[in-house]
């Protein structure tokens, strides 16, 4: 689904700027949001995904360096780092399949990352599958 892509390229830019501007307020974040999606399903889908990553970050950000390693979350490109929290949120949280979050997510990395970033996250992601998600 299009729009469902650009809600998560939209949460990934948002993601950046908090995770580069940790003083950034939320409000100045709901705004950009209300002025980009005026779908409602859209705005919603994508706020789920900010603010869920913003509060598990800690437990995201922990799940990735136990599977990344050799990789501190220091080290990553802001951009991989906030594909791999939104990935993992989707899978464990909102209930996305598998496959829908790594393809979504290696695309977003080849758009806004480096030129390995695709791997990279499909790698950390693919390890990162729930055990209730492997037959999906």
């Amino acid at each position: 689904m299009a729009g469902r892509s650009e809600a998560r390229r939209f949460a990934l830019q948002m993601l950046y700027l908090l995770d580069q501007n940790p003083e950034a307020e939320m409000d100045r974040v709901q705004a950009a949001l209300q002025k980009e999606f005026p779908d409602v399903t859209l705005r919603d889908f994508s706020w789920a995904i900010i603010s869920g990553v913003t509060a598990s970050r800690t437990e995201l950000d922990d799940l990735i360096c136990r599977t990344a390693t050799n990789w501190r979350l220091d080290r990553m490109a802001p951009t991989d780092r906030n594909v791999l929290r939104m990935g993992l949120f989707e899978m464990t949280r909102m209930g996305t399949p598998a496959a829908v979050v790594i393809d979504e997510s290696v695309e977003i990395a080849r758009e806004f990352g480096t030129e390995n970033s695709s791997s990279f996250v499909n790698g950390i992601l693919d390890k990162l599958i729930p055990a209730s998600c492997v037959d999906e």
